[in-house]
């Protein structure tokens, strides 16, 4: 009776274990793949347009270029010569071995006006000046030229009247520079010992000129007022005449000559401007940049250099950026502390002076723009207002200058999706339901690596998707 009950039991436990292993075998089965599906499943998804906006904005182009601040119109400065001379007094010694010394060195960073003293040698000044012509010899008494009148034009605008710039050194002029010297503390270059001895000695020679002249007349006039007696010595009386008459002629060329020598040595006797005592420069007042000499040295070569004291910004370009620049454009300054200062172009190209200061003049167009190649880039000046960046005039800037702007907000495209056919018509390609359109645009302003579009029509509106690439 048991066995009979227990099949039951059985079977269902076998009915139950068989569905089972189906159920998992089903499952196992749904969860399998092929080779070729797994790999079909693992594939990227197809590549389609790499597609940016369009955007309505506003468009401003720029070059911006990378500079270096610094004081404009740099100009090597040398002595032109010895200061004073070897035998006058105060003076210094400037002659027979005796070395000449700085006693009072040049100021870096120091402001020099017209009249001022710039440094002193042997405790002889070295004075400035405006002027073009620069010192290359001791002006005197007697000499004349352009660097006399501008001497002369110096000393009037200072207020020691030289008279009319005539370019002549005389005695009104010799009297200013005494009193130009005196107010700055010093005495002007007056005639030396050996002048002084030469002068003596041409009077001298002069005066001996003038006694032999009258011994030979009071030789001669004997001799022409003794009478003939006509017993044969009138031709002693003859040759004694011709004898007399050549002593007073040598007599006589003896005296020119003693006066042309005094009258010569005159000419330039006087208060005299040493070639070493006076500086000329082109533009006043100035900044003495670097100085190349200290107390004790012996200047041999240049003794510093000086800068106007206008800040200005070089900076190189592309040749292709040049071509959008002109003179008076608007430039904004970025120091790297943040500083912005607006300045203003004021030279391109050739017109960029260097900034090398070498035989005491500042050259044109050796910062590159004198190169030949036309894709060589180009240096530009900016020149800042007066008292800005100052104090940061040996460092670097970022100089941006505005070369255009949209009118107001238009369409634009980054430059990528723009192109240009054969013909020269300009296109974009616009993704629109699931296809891709040409649409014929105007190119117009290119800045920040977007480009101005103007479509026919409404064919292309802000937020529509255009293709950049692939």
């Amino acid at each position: 009776m048991s066995g009979s009950r227990s099949r039951p039991r059985q079977l269902g436990i076998i009915v139950t274990a068989v569905v089972l292993v189906g159920a998992g075998g089903w499952f196992a089965g749904s969860r399998l793949q092929s080779p070729a599906d797994a790999a079909a499943a693992h594939e990227p998804p197809k590549a389609g347009p790499v597609t940016v906006a369009v955007e309505r904005r506003s468009l401003t182009a720029s070059v911006v270029a990378q500079g270096s601040i610094e004081f404009a119109s740099p100009q090597s400065l040398a002595l032109a010569g010895a200061v004073g001379s070897s035998d006058s007094g105060s003076a210094a010694s400037g002659s027979e071995g005796v070395a000449q010394r700085v006693t009072k060195a040049p100021v870096a960073g120091k402001e020099v006006k017209e009249g001022d003293v710039l440094m002193q040698l042997s405790g002889r000044p070295v004075l400035v000046l405006r002027g073009s012509v620069p010192m290359y010899r001791t002006l005197s008494p007697g000499t004349s030229g352009d660097d006399v009148k501008q001497l002369q034009k110096a000393l009037t605008r200072l207020g020691f009247s030289a008279g009319s710039a005539t370019g002549q050194y005389g005695q009104q002029l010799a009297s200013a520079v005494s009193r130009w010297y005196k107010s700055k503390g010093f005495e002007a270059q007056e005639p030396s010992i050996a002048d002084k001895q030469q002068l003596a000695t041409l009077e001298a020679a002069v005066t001996t000129a003038q006694q032999g002249l009258l011994t030979a007349q009071d030789t001669g006039g004997g001799s022409s007022a003794s009478p003939s007696n006509g017993t044969g010595s009138g031709s002693g009386s003859s040759s004694s005449g011709q004898a007399a008459a050549l002593q007073l002629k040598s007599a006589q060329q003896q005296l020119d000559a003693a006066n042309t020598a005094l009258s010569t040595f005159k000419a330039g006797y006087g208060t005299k401007v040493p070639a070493g005592e006076v500086v000329f420069l082109p533009d006043l007042p100035a900044r003495m940049d670097k100085v190349s000499v200290k107390v004790g040295d012996t200047p041999s070569g240049p003794i510093g250099t000086v800068t106007s004291s206008e800040v200005v910004v070089q900076a190189v370009v592309q040749a292709s950026d040049a071509k959008l620049l002109h003179k008076g454009m608007t430039a904004q300054v970025e120091t790297t502390d943040g500083k912005k200062v607006e300045g203003e172009l004021v030279a391109l190209g050739d017109e960029v002076p260097s900034t090398d200061a070498k035989d005491g003049q500042a050259s044109a167009g050796t910062s590159g723009g004198g190169s030949t190649d036309a894709s060589a880039p180009v240096p530009v000046q900016i020149s800042l207002p007066a008292g800005k960046l100052t104090k940061n005039a040996s460092g670097s800037a970022k100089v941006t200058i505005k070369v255009g702007a949209s009118d107001g907000e238009v369409l634009t495209v980054p430059i990528a999706a723009l192109h240009t056919s054969a013909s020269g018509q300009a296109t974009v390609q616009v993704q629109r339901d699931g296809k891709v359109v040409d649409v014929s645009v105007k190119a117009g302003l290119s800045a920040e690596g977007q480009v101005e579009v103007t479509p026919s029509g409404s064919a292309l509106k802000a937020g529509d998707q255009v293709v950049i690439g692939q």
